[in-house]
């Protein structure tokens, strides 16, 4: 593995192994569960917004370190974004992991989050990845459905 490589495994590992915003967050806004039955990811995302910000966020669950890491990663992404910067990011992120072909500027914008650009290459892995981000998009959306990977 190149040391490009390395260190993008290492990053994963790091977030998966101590999870940033690993909380129940009280009071929230927000509340939502996330479930990808292929991998058996299980995901509650809690946000606390105010006047259109993410002010705080936390998740609590298990899974695999692709799933963790990416709510990891997420949440350092989106606490103190606005909802619209916030939808843009998930655009971004979606679109490398599904598509591919990111632009210089898409990778600035996603930050820490490219290092999940190989994982495009793995479906059903994309599900791992993109699991807390369709969570995430149905709390913005004040909905309160539960997120299962198979319905997306």
């Amino acid at each position: 593995m190149s040391d490009l490589g390395d260190l993008y495994q290492e990053l994963i590992l790091d977030h998966q192994r101590r999870p940033r915003n690993f909380k129940v967050l009280e009071p929230h806004d927000r509340s939502v569960r996330g479930h990808n039955p292929l991998c058996g990811d299980e995901l509650l995302l809690f946000l606390k917004l105010d006047g259109g910000v993410v002010t705080d966020v936390g998740f609590q669950g298990t899974g695999c370190a692709i799933s963790k890491a990416s709510a990891s990663m997420m949440t350092e992404r989106i606490k103190g974004r606005t909802i619209e910067e916030v939808n843009d990011v998930f655009r971004r992120f979606h679109h490398m992991l599904t598509i591919g072909d990111a632009s210089e500027e898409d990778q600035e914008v996603l930050g820490k989050l490219a290092v999940f650009g190989g994982v495009r290459e793995f479906p059903a892995r994309v599900k791992c990845a993109t699991l807390s981000w369709q969570t995430l998009m149905t709390a913005l959306a004040g909905d309160q459905t539960v997120v299962s990977t198979e319905q997306t």
